[in-house]
């Protein structure tokens, strides 16, 4: 018989996943991964330190150097896939070859979002900062002269800002949104970072955003003017769907798949960022691009591919990030007493810890400057823990394994007692 045939676009985290898990069900057949980039699996979040020079560029690799070579991988890096012919199981690249498949992995990530800015074909020197390609262009730009203009305070804005603060002279932030880190702070924890931040030097112009750049020059929606010699676009990202949806497969925000990562076309899987997922803390599909989910689902995907059996369906939103010493954990959805919800609360100088439950359960935390055995708070919403079965009042102020009583610890927690 034949040796299957497995073709994966992408090659990041959850392309790593990918491999791992065929490699679980399938030791022998041969697996091609098709690479944009010309870089090696690389961890993403590392690159805001590599810039920061808290590490090296051989070390933010996300495997060994020998990774493929020993999992029996083909990459082609710099290709791009142009389409997926479904019905004949084969992917066209650009260059006009052809990879034929019997199961195929999607794992196309994400693209930044550029909004239409008028003027923006003028300015100079502006960057993106998603990839390693990205943060080398930038790197080279930098100088200790150079003022900055990064659009986007949110998760890749900040961590932007955090890399390049100590090798240029000023950095700008603005964003249209009321507050920093909108997608996962509340106002009055954003603003406990944003304070923090603004202590370094940096400056934020929050509500507004470009009316239209001349230049290198931002004329501001409320009147200010901004110059700046480097501009960073941190908008947003959009998820990689377009080959599953232009090949007749389900796609919403994000690419559709069971909890098996199976698209609605014949032998292909999506996995990461690309993907919408089930999030269980507040029951709707939804875009969940971080590292974890991505990883996991990318292992389901291959795994089944190969012949074997397993599920992702404990999708969470998460997010555990420090800026400049002060470190932030979120997890969950946070409904308000609005929406049913109750808040529990704590406060210390500099530090909050914000607790979100719904109908018995636990539905999501923000904790800022106290993200200590916050484990404990993600395995009751990833776990839907019954809140009347453990002593909640307890763990609310001391996370620990003890209010879970002994008969739930050897149950639920692997013997632990």
């Amino acid at each position: 018989m034949d040796m299957k045939q497995y073709c994966i676009i992408g090659n990041g985290v959850a392309a790593a996943g990918c491999i791992e898990g065929i490699r679980n069900a399938d030791s022998d057949a041969h697996i091609t991964v098709i690479s944009r980039e010309a870089h090696p699996v690389y961890c993403r979040p590392l690159i805001s330190y590599y810039l920061e020079g808290k590490t090296k560029l051989e070390n933010i690799g996300y495997r060994s150097h020998d990774f493929y070579e020993k999992n029996n991988c083909t990459v082609l890096y710099g290709q791009e896939a142009a389409r997926i012919d479904a019905a004949n199981k084969r992917v066209r690249l650009k260059t006009g070859e052809e990879i034929a498949y019997d199961a195929l992995c999607v794992a196309s990530g994400s693209i930044p979002f550029v909004p239409p800015f008028q003027g923006l074909d003028s300015v100079p020197r502006k960057y993106s900062f998603m990839t390693l390609d990205d943060t080398l262009a930038l790197e080279e730009a930098l100088g200790k002269d150079a003022r900055v203009l990064i659009v986007g305070a949110g998760l890749i804005g900040l961590k932007c800002v955090e890399g390049i603060l100590h090798r240029v002279k000023e950095i700008t932030v603005c964003d249209l949104a009321p507050r920093i880190l909108s997608s996962i702070l509340d106002d009055e924890c954003a603003s406990i970072m944003q304070r923090h931040l603004e202590s370094k030097g940096i400056r934020f112009l929050l509500g507004d955003s470009v009316a239209q750049f001349e230049g290198a020059k931002a004329q501001m929606q409320s009147g200010e003017t901004v110059d700046f010699d480097i501009l960073v676009l941190a908008v947003g990202v959009r998820a990689e769907t377009g080959l599953v949806k232009e090949a007749g497969g389900n796609v919403g925000r994000g690419i559709l798949t069971d909890t098996k990562m199976h698209t609605s076309l014949d032998q292909v899987y999506a996995a990461g960022d690309c993907t919408e997922s089930h999030d269980i803390s507040c029951g709707q599909s939804r875009i969940l691009a971080i590292l974890p989910n991505a990883y996991l689902q990318g292992h389901c995907a291959g795994v089944n591919m190969a012949g074997g059996s397993e599920v992702f369906d404990q999708a969470i939103p998460m997010n555990s990030i420090g800026f400049f010493g002060l470190h932030i954990m979120t997890a969950g959805s946070y409904f308000t007493p609005e929406e049913g919800g109750e808040l529990y609360e704590e406060r210390g100088d500099g530090t909050i810890k914000r607790l979100f439950s719904k109908d018995g359960y636990l539905t999501g935390f923000i904790l800022v400057g106290c993200t200590e055995r916050a484990g404990i708070y993600t395995s009751l919403i990833r776990n839907k823990t019954p809140l009347a079965e453990i002593d909640y009042e307890m763990i609310k102020q001391n996370p620990s394994l003890l209010p879970f009583g002994k008969k739930y610890r050897v149950e639920k927690l692997g013997g632990v007692v």
